[in-house]
């Protein structure tokens, strides 16, 4: 396993080579909700025009191409951890075990999985970590949107249950707007309880 704080050209080139899957995740910030991992396998035959990492993609680009990714790629799998999860693990071992149920989903096996940021879950496979691969490596930036996409969605369907929240806005992020909602109408079953703006709004209560 290595991890590429930088990476040149012919080193993607390398890691990209064969059936490689990327990964990434969406969620980590948020004080509701799962956290959500992707990975993708791109087909090099059936390549994608404008993969990003999804951050910098507007909503509606990143749902054009999440139509795309979901057509072309060869395989692509969602996995997630919930706010008990969250709550039990921490965020960060939470987001490992997602990333794990993400590559399992996969319907073959990689010849390799290449992860954003700069740790690397523990897999049966070989691992890189790549910082900012999102937008350096076609088959992060997939998997980056796919999560976005699916995350924001599932805050988008919260909001129609609890409207009060604005979860369709913040997605669920530590927002003023965020912190009023929890000050006025409490905590949610769907709240990560181990994280401190929430524990805040729990203690209130008590």
């Amino acid at each position: 396993m290595a991890v590429f704080k930088s990476i040149n050209d012919e080193q993607i080139q390398q890691l990209t080579t064969g059936y490689y899957a990327g990964v990434d995740e969406v969620g980590r910030g948020p004080l509701v909700g799962d956290v959500v991992t992707a990975a993708v396998v791109l087909d090099p035959n059936n390549p994608i025009i404008g993969l990003n990492d999804s951050k910098k993609l507007s909503e509606k680009k990143r749902d054009a191409l999440y139509e795309q990714i979901l057509e072309k790629a060869l395989d692509v799998s969602v996995g997630r951890a919930t706010p008990a999860e969250i709550d039990e693990l921490n965020i960060l071992h939470a987001t490992m075990l997602a990333m794990q149920r993400a590559v399992a989903g996969l319907k073959a096996r990689p010849d390799r999985v290449l992860i954003d940021g700069n740790r690397v879950p523990e897999l049966d496979h070989e691992a890189h970590a790549v910082i900012k691969g999102d937008g350096l490596i076609d088959g992060i930036s997939a998997a980056s949107i796919i999560a976005k996409v699916v995350r924001d969605r599932e805050m988008a369907q919260l909001d129609e249950r609890y409207p009060q929240y604005g979860f369709a806005k913040h997605k669920g992020y530590p927002t003023k707007a965020h912190f009023e909602a929890l000050a006025t109408h409490g905590v949610l079953a769907e709240h990560r309880r181990s994280f401190k703006p929430v524990q805040t709004a729990l203690e209130r209560t008590e």
